[in-house]
């Protein structure tokens, strides 16, 4: 049976973690499993986090979760969570931690979680199956704040149009209506290389889920968790979660940011708490054309040094 999900720069990102059998690592973006199973195979222990109750429920049926001990330890929990549930289990340092940002190719490929506008189901977007959905969002805030998630969230030029057309089409319950009114504003014609509202969808699925304020969490529960020598593996597929990723690993391995594109990273007074920081990976022609969702993905890793943990982290 073909798997939901292929777990993009797999390759790439087993280099950059180095698996050895014993160790404890982090899948903190569990999904369907790709990187954590790659993981089990390599010996190691995984401690796999979702907030999405159908990856936790998909886990849960792996026999790993009944080895004694466990090679695979399921936490329903958000990844920014890690430090505390890892601590109720018993775990106070990783030897690694693999984050797989964003919605997840099962979230996209079921209608029914409203992710995706490929096929008509509810405006629901939410990565837990509960709180505020995407339909509340749109159907109760006001127009401007709709046009500052959209700028924000999608780099939407024209938020200002796209959420005035969404507030006079309310109340609005299908990722169809939504897409019918995106495009309408945008002028969209059939057969362009890209469709418009998909930059709509994803400001609106980001802010939804909080995936950012998320990311920024996770990234510095992570610096807590790693032993010395424990390595960090993020792979992002936009703009707005690399330059997170990219701006945390700058400043967490001591370098400041460049006056100029041209010029090189400033070293910091303080001890880095990363090292070895690789140059950004991304996805060969041939993994791109076996899995064109891939196109947009970057990995970034990093090494953690003995540094204790910043405050701030």
């Amino acid at each position: 049976m073909t798997p939901p999900h292929i777990p993009v720069l797999l390759d790439e990102v087993l280099e950059a973690l180095a698996p050895q059998r014993g160790d404890v690592i982090v899948d903190a973006t569990f999904g369907a499993g790709g990187y954590t199973r790659a993981l089990l195979g390599a010996g190691a222990t995984v401690h796999a986090f979702d907030r999405d109750p159908d990856a936790i429920a998909l886990g849960a049926a792996w026999p790993e979760t009944r080895e004694d001990p466990p090679r695979l330890v399921l936490h329903p929990r958000r990844f920014s969570e890690m430090v505390a549930a890892l601590a109720e289990a018993g775990v106070a340092r990783v030897d690694g931690v693999v984050m797989d940002i964003g919605v997840s190719s099962m979230q996209l490929d079921q209608p029914g979680r409203g992710f995706a506008f490929s096929a008509d189901g509810p405006l629901d977007m939410t990565m837990s199956r509960a709180g505020p959905t995407a339909a509340d969002f749109l159907n109760d805030a006001a127009e401007a704040d709709i046009a500052d998630v959209l700028w924000r969230y999608g780099e939407e030029r024209q938020s200002r149009r796209v959420a005035r057309a969404i507030v006079a089409a309310r109340p609005l319950s299908t990722t169809g209506e939504l897409a019918q009114v995106v495009r309408k504003a945008l002028g969209y014609r059939p057969g362009a290389p890209k469709d418009p509202a998909t930059r709509s969808f994803q400001a609106i699925r980001i802010h939804v889920n909080g995936e950012l304020d998320e990311l920024e969490a996770g990234l510095s529960a992570a610096e807590r968790v790693l032993r010395p020598g424990g390595r960090l593996a993020v792979v992002s597929f936009h703009s707005l979660e690399d330059r997170i990723v990219k701006h945390f690993l700058r400043e967490a391995s001591g370098a400041t940011a460049r006056a100029s594109r041209h010029m090189p990273d400033v070293p910091s007074s303080a001890a880095p708490v990363f090292e070895k920081v690789a140059r950004a990976v991304r996805p060969s022609d041939a993994e791109i054309l076996r899995n064109p969702r891939a196109r947009s993905a970057t990995l970034r890793a990093a090494i953690r040094t003995a540094v204790p943990a910043r405050e701030a982290a």
